[in-house]
């Protein structure tokens, strides 16, 4: 069963490049990739604005995004040449959503193994989300997480989800232990859409509102969970696959040298690592 709704008295403050967060070793801001997805130029390019103005390396988080720290602050801002800088990454591509772009994906969907490759429903969704300007209003915490059926992530805390359970139909998810509907693929990123619009209508206003579908009154999704969901395959190991090879990051820090050896499709996990595919 899901914690207590936990009651809030702010609103949320994660860090974003029009929002950086002032830490002790200077402003930090976090860059989000849909499901972990970059290419290697765009890497390096950032690794170059950390070089030229922050502490010099590219962090990996939980959420398989990433942040930049120790940035020069202006009156709580970046100064316009960082951010053009960063902007120039192509890592930024919707600033106004640039909070709520929060998208985990198996790291390995239509690479290796599977049930379904779900990399088309990331981006479907990702861009409805960033054409609805009333979804902008979502929580910088709320996470959509989309297992590909392995299981990889079927555990992980969500506010919103699917999980393939063919090779063209997934579960809905809603909270940790919210499961919905059995649909297709092509109908997953609306039906999505939707929660997030019921949960943005229930969440409340103000300080008080909720961040999380958990911290709702009542549940967004009450169905049973479908017996095809019910896979575990664990964190992704180290070490090549068929296809690739999963790149260990020492303490979620991609440092220049590091940065530089990357080279292809990369996809940040997890789990304090890159995928790197050709």
């Amino acid at each position: 069963m899901p914690d207590a709704p936990t009651a809030r008295t702010r609103g949320d403050l994660c860090p974003g490049v029009l929002r950086p967060w002032p830490a002790e070793d200077g402003g930090l801001v976090r860059l989000r990739l849909i499901g972990g997805a970059l290419e290697s130029e765009q890497l390096q390019a950032l690794s170059g604005v950390a070089a030229r103005y922050g502490d010099g390396d590219v962090h990996l988080t939980a959420r398989a995004n990433l942040q930049v720290r120790g940035l020069p602050l202006v009156d709580g801002h970046l100064a316009g040449e960082v951010v053009d800088a960063l902007v120039a990454t192509g890592l930024l591509p919707h600033p106004t959503h640039e909070l709520v772009r929060n998208v985990m994906l198996s790291p390995l969907s239509g690479v290796n193994g599977g049930v379904a490759d779900l990399r088309d429903l990331a981006r479907a969704y990702d861009e409805l989300v960033c054409a609805d300007p009333i979804l902008a209003g979502l929580p910088g915490r709320f996470l959509t997480v989309l297992d590909d059926g392995r299981g990889d992530l079927q555990a992980r805390t969500l506010d919103l989800g699917a999980m393939a359970v063919s090779e063209s139909e997934v579960q809905l998810r809603a909270g940790s232990a919210g499961w919905g509907d059995v649909v297709d693929l092509d109908a997953a990123p609306a039906r999505l859409v939707a929660l997030a619009h019921e949960f943005l209508d229930r969440r409340g206003a103000g300080d008080a509102a909720a961040w999380h579908v958990d911290e709702l009154d009542q549940p967004l999704l009450d169905g049973s969970r479908d017996v095809r969901t019910l896979r575990n395959a664990g964190p992704l190991p180290y070490g090549p696959f068929d296809g690739g090879v999963h790149v260990e990051v020492p303490d979620g820090v991609l440092t220049p040298t590091l940065t530089d050896a990357l080279e292809g499709h990369l996809v940040v996990t997890p789990w304090n690592g890159v995928v790197v595919t050709a």
